[in-house]
């Protein structure tokens, strides 16, 4: 069986779940562990810490079994978007304009649509998706710009991309983005391989070397001071500039790469925990879930997803209840706490079986690959690569599904989109 669909070259479907998916949770989940591993070892970077002699624990057999429940997570993910993967894909609809201006039109809506959602607190979810294919949309365009040599897509893309560059550095989020350097990469590589390759490792590093002590230095001024984002964030610029630091963002690197970058330090928490501790949650996570998708407007009283989730870390004492830490469990823990071995594989392959459903749905309503994967699946439903609690992560397929809907009609009625005639 075929893993890759034939209607193009590899590198030209990199964005695809059983590529860009398949990838990000690998990285993410297995390869980021390393760092705790040598930590556990007791080396830092490549040096050996102050102990020499390294005993096997209690800590290094749970370390063992976390990567045993990824290894299988993983290979319950790539099952299920096999299992949904179609060699070919009917595209049933067609775009009626180039899919440049549709980018643009589609760039343009979606960013004004999504500052609208501040002002309705009850659509509020839909906000990020907007805004997510709306920065998918412009990043592509200052790509296709670049290629083509169409300097007005080029200024266009890259000036509203710029912009959200700059915002992202205000927030205090790394997420956010090491999201923009990977989009913008995956973007990229089909079009200029070798630059891609040479600009997207060294500015992973960068970002690797200055996120943990940026985003420090921003929460703690923005967040719980009384900085505004900019000062703030030019104070952290000042932390690197001055050069008098090299320790501190030495030691902050080492904390984010060995206890924030992986999932492991809380998997084997919760291994410890359940079900030795707390029994296994059985469908209370999948309830949470049914909670967080009604609309509050509907239920005045409705527990709030967030604090519910974090009931569960604090149970398993990931984090303490008075830290201002939010620490939520991701997709293969949910799947553990809930049935141990049999959910992990249950609810992974289901992942996989309904990121690719959705995919495929995508591409048929907006008339193929480009459009329809890389920027509305893509951007709606970017929360599935790296994965979240069972709170979010069916929120966002549920809340996602409707929003891509209600944008093929849009587009439908404005005639952006019509029936491919057979």
């Amino acid at each position: 069986m075929r893993c890759i669909n034939d209607d193009r070259t590899t590198s030209q479907q990199i964005m695809r779940p059983i590529i860009l998916l398949q990838l990000i949770f690998a990285g993410y989940m297995c390869c980021t562990s390393i760092f705790y591993f040598a930590d556990h070892l007791g080396f830092e970077y490549l040096s050996r810490k102050s102990y020499s002699h390294f005993h096997v624990n209690e800590q290094t057999y749970l370390l063992a079994e976390s990567q045993r429940m990824v290894l299988l997570g993983h290979i319950a993910l790539v099952a299920g978007i096999i299992a949904q993967q179609k060699t070919r894909l009917s595209n049933k609809y067609q775009l009626t304009i180039p899919l440049e201006e549709t980018l643009v039109k589609l760039s343009i809506f979606t960013m004004l649509l999504g500052l609208l959602m501040n002002y309705l607190p009850s659509m509020l979810q839909f906000k990020y998706y907007l805004l997510a294919v709306s920065v998918a949309a412009q990043a592509y365009l200052m790509i296709i710009g670049l290629y083509k040599k169409k300097p007005m897509l080029l200024l266009f893309g890259g000036v509203f991309f710029g912009l959200n560059i700059i915002n992202a550095t205000l927030t205090g989020y790394k997420e956010i983005l090491l999201i923009n350097l990977i989009t913008l990469s995956f973007f990229a590589y089909p079009y200029f391989k070798k630059v891609t390759a040479l600009f997207f490792i060294p500015t992973l590093f960068l970002l690797m070397y200055i996120l943990p002590t940026l985003t420090t230095v921003i929460r703690k001024k923005s967040w719980t001071g009384n900085k505004s984002p900019q000062e703030a964030r030019a104070e952290a610029y000042e932390v690197f500039a001055s050069g008098r630091n090299e320790e501190l963002i030495t030691n902050n690197n080492w904390t984010f790469l060995t206890k924030r970058l992986s999932e492991i330090a809380m998997f084997c928490q919760y291994l410890k925990h359940t079900p030795k501790q707390q029994p296994y949650y059985g469908i209370e996570i999948l309830k949470n879930a049914g909670y967080a998708l009604i609309p509050r407007v509907l239920w005045i009283q409705k527990p709030n997803t967030e604090k519910l989730s974090m009931e569960r870390v604090y149970k398993a004492g990931v984090v303490h209840r008075l830290s201002p830490v939010s620490a939520k469990t991701r997709t293969v823990i949910d799947g553990y706490l809930s049935a141990g071995l049999p959910g992990v594989f249950i609810s992974m392959l289901l992942y996989g079986l309904i990121a690719q459903w959705l995919c495929n749905k995508a591409e048929e309503l907006f008339g193929g690959y480009e459009l329809g994967c890389m920027i509305i699946f893509n951007g709606i439903f970017q929360p599935l690569w790296r994965g979240n609690n069972w709170e979010f992560i069916i929120n966002n397929m549920v809340y996602g599904l409707i929003l891509m809907l209600l944008l093929f009609y849009v587009m439908k009625h404005f005639k952006i989109i019509k029936i491919q005639k057979l």
